[in-house]
């Protein structure tokens, strides 16, 4: 235990040598008593003292000049921190009833007359030294176990942000473990169907039709394929922050419409009810990024609900707001798992999980992306058999002027020659196939400095360039080809597996004027190369 400071007498005294008699006497004991000893000669000097000094007891002169006892008493009792020091008066005078009570009214705790008994001096104050050192010894005491209670406060609160720390570990592995399960499953059971499909083919004595079955469903499950990787990167890019939008005025009621249009001609909603109510909004936005945002949706309506379902669509506009709700009479959500719809790899029980399907990324991707637009997005369920709502808000806008007609460019007569380079052998032969059933001429190389030696060559009009060549890069290949004369007009699209917006940024400066993320599909690729043919040149894209 830490050494207790030495309780401190006050002796205040007018006069020198009842002072230095007091202070002598009380000093025989100090040693033994452990106690000090300080003297004061006014009452103005015991104020200072009190001020600078905690006391165990003051022996305090009635009779001074100035500031007698009895005022020096009342002024020390006066401040909150000396209220409780005892006060011992000291009088040469028998004191009646009434200076009695005027004393303790002043805060005295006992009387001494002159000349003083040692002993019953020594008997008075050991009892107030006594307490003193009793009561230092108690708020040590209890400064030590408030620090313990500190401490133990604070390290029951690591304690506890530990263990929640850890459950949180915890929760984040078995999300991450049943992400990698269901992400395995998801893309094994496309690539089962490829590969049958392709073994299929090679297969003696099959049919044209069975040929042509199979041709169908690999281009189904290779967009299906595509599809997942497209998802899993666009979450990638919303969380980080590097999805940038393309904002343009559109209605929101006629991008529904258009969406609803393609699930209908592909038979998705064949065995469902869809209503719509539609009302013409405006808002400015990203196309392509809330088509995804209503595909997501109507995509977990669809899901949840099971056939002879009825989904009901409305578009509204409702104070600042445009207001997109898509109701179905699906499974419903259940209250524990409502408040998290739209966190990462957030699905029912695992059971739905794998007769569903999905890697449970939707509607996170919905969030953000709705968040990225300034708007909000909410969850409304009764209860698990009682249906879903989804409530989507995006600022709105007015609608634009009507714009002229653009009067459209003549094309020209033929294909253009295109030239190929990509130095994946598979890719490149099957590339290469599927423009000249369209008609184009191709050249093909297999890396980029072949590519330049056959551009020089041939001057194509179009060449298709692959980023991640062998020797020099796509960048450098597009560089080399705008510094050459002889290849400076060709018409550069950049294809990569990276969609980022820095690789925009790279393939701008680099030369090329358009950007296609594989994978892409014939219809795709025909755009691009006639928005590259049609006169001006286009403004870089993104396929994404």
């Amino acid at each position: 235990m830490p050494k207790l400071d030495k309780p401190k007498i006050l002796v205040v005294n007018d006069d020198a040598n009842s002072l230095f008699a007091l202070t002598s006497l009380l000093g025989q004991w100090a040693e033994q008593d452990s106690y000090e000893v300080i003297a004061a000669r006014s009452g103005e000097e015991a104020l200072r003292q009190v001020l600078m000094n905690d006391f165990a007891v003051i022996l305090l002169d009635v009779n001074m000049p100035g500031m007698d006892g009895f005022e020096t008493a009342e002024a020390i009792h006066q401040r909150a921190r000396s209220a409780n020091i005892p006060i011992i008066f000291i009088t040469a005078f028998v004191a009646d009833e009434l200076d009695r009570l005027k004393a303790y009214q002043k805060g005295a705790a006992d009387f001494l007359f002159t000349p003083v008994i040692p002993q019953v001096l020594y008997a008075k104050i050991s009892v107030f030294v006594s307490l003193a050192m009793k009561n230092e010894e108690l708020k040590k005491q209890a400064r030590q176990l408030s620090q313990r209670t500190t401490d133990l406060i604070s390290s029951n609160k690591r304690l506890m942000e530990e263990i929640e720390e850890r459950k949180v570990a915890e929760r984040q592995n078995h999300a991450k473990d049943e992400f990698l399960a269901m992400l395995g499953h998801e893309l094994r059971n496309p690539l089962s169907a490829i590969s049958s499909a392709a073994a299929l083919i090679g297969l003696p004595g099959v049919s044209q039709d069975g040929v042509a079955r199979a041709k169908q469903i690999i281009q189904r499950q290779s967009h299906h394929l595509g599809r997942i990787v497209d998802d899993l990167l666009d979450l990638s890019r919303a969380m980080s922050g590097k999805i940038l939008l393309n904002r343009t005025p559109l209605d929101m009621a006629a991008l529904v419409a258009n969406c609803l249009e393609t699930y209908r001609t592909t038979g998705r909603t064949a065995d469902f009810t869809i209503n719509t109510e539609l009302e013409p909004c405006w808002v400015s936005g990203d196309v392509t990024r809330l088509e995804q945002v209503f595909s997501n949706l109507l995509d977990n309506a669809l899901k949840y609900t099971p056939p002879g379902g009825t989904i009901e669509i409305f578009v509204e506009a409702e104070e600042e707001d445009v207001v997109l709700s898509l109701h179905d009479t699906g499974m419903g959500i259940a209250p524990e798992l409502l408040p998290n719809v739209f966190d990462v790899f957030v699905q029912g029980t695992s059971t739905i999980d794998r007769a569903q399907g999905g890697l449970g990324i939707g509607l996170a991707l919905v969030r953000r992306l709705v968040e990225l637009h300034g708007g909000s997005v909410q969850a409304q369920s009764a209860g698990p058999g009682e249906g879903s709502t989804f409530v989507l808000r995006v600022p709105r806008t007015e609608k634009p002027a009507a714009a002229p007609a653009a009067k459209a460019e003549p094309g020209q007569g033929g294909k253009p020659h295109v030239l190929l380079i990509e130095d994946n052998e598979d890719g490149r032969e099957m590339m290469a196939m599927m423009l000249g059933c369209h008609g184009y001429e191709v050249d093909q190389a297999p890396d980029g400095l072949r590519g330049l030696e056959i551009a020089s060559s041939v001057r194509p009009d179009i060449a298709l360039v692959d980023i991640g060549l062998p020797g020099i890069d796509g960048y450098e290949v597009a560089r080399r080809m705008r510094a050459n004369p002889d290849t400076h007009h060709v018409r550069l699209i950049a294809l990569t597996g990276y969609g980022l917006a820095e690789d925009q940024r790279r393939v701008l400066e680099a030369g090329f004027d358009l950007h296609l993320v594989k994978p892409v599909d014939i219809d795709s690729l025909n755009q691009a190369i006639a928005s590259c043919t049609a006169g001006a040149a286009p403004a870089l894209t993104l396929k994404e």
